[in-house]
């Protein structure tokens, strides 16, 4: 029977409540950092949010950027040392609101940086309020008859809006199901790829569940993706290489 092997990157157990789904993405990135040879020249930028329990967890060096500003950061860290792996790790709520701005300029100047966004349709760390990406009549904490998107806009899709702009790599994935977490896992490679071989700006947004706060189990919760998240969220790579592959 062959060994599984953890990362040794991940230092410690994670710090996120059963069933997150940041668990998974932490092990995916891990592992792929290990494969490529990246795991001792990888700097990451956290802001605010239950990203930031990776500081304790996942073994790179880490930058805290004040809330919503992981993008700036991990800017700023690519440009003093661009020999370095730089990752920006950010959810929905940090990347998308207060962080808005410093999200889509990086993807405008196409700064030659990683960024990974995950998307969990609430603010996780604070109590489940309503996000950016909060679906059309989904209950939470600040919308609890439903978002009503006659008041509030339509959820922000953060692929349209990069799409249309000169990036190296845009993907969406999704920790679901075992072939989605496998081609998450692809994503993540070709973004960091891309990189390390100077292309350019590249932004993998992740479909994740949060059990706790849409008060469901960890089964219903990754069911309720593939059921209604990704109809509203499509998976797949949207541009490769600088090029649009799926309109």
């Amino acid at each position: 029977m062959a060994e599984r092997r953890i990362s040794k990157l991940l230092v410690e157990n994670n710090k996120f409540c059963p069933g997150c789904g940041h668990g998974i993405i932490n092990r995916v990135l891990a592992d792929t950092l290990d494969e490529m040879n990246l795991s001792e020249k990888t700097v990451g930028a956290l802001a605010v949010g239950c990203g930031c329990l990776m500081m304790d967890t996942f073994g790179i060096d880490w930058v805290q950027a004040p809330h919503g500003r992981a993008a700036a950061v991990a800017t700023g860290i690519k440009r003093a040392r661009p020999e370095c792996c730089v990752i920006s790790y950010q959810g929905d709520g940090d990347a998308l609101a207060i962080g808005f701005s410093e999200t889509m300029y990086a993807g405008i100047r196409n700064e030659n940086i990683t960024v990974i966004i995950v998307n969990n349709g609430i603010y996780g760390m604070t109590g489940g309020q309503m996000s950016p990406t909060t679906l059309p009549e989904q209950k939470t904490a600040t919308s609890p008859k439903g978002r009503d998107v006659a008041l509030t806009g339509m959820p922000v899709n953060v692929i349209d809006f990069l799409k249309e702009r000169k990036v190296a790599y845009l993907a969406r994935g999704a920790v679901s199901s075992v072939k989605n977490i496998n081609t998450l896992k692809r994503y993540i490679r070709t973004g960091l790829e891309n990189q390390m071989n100077g292309k350019g700006y590249s932004l993998i947004e992740v479909l994740s569940p949060c059990p706790t706060n849409w008060h469901m189990t960890p089964e219903a919760s990754m069911a309720h993706i593939n059921s209604a998240v990704e109809n509203f969220y499509p998976l797949g790579e949207f541009i490769k290489d600088g090029e649009r592959v799926n309109a």
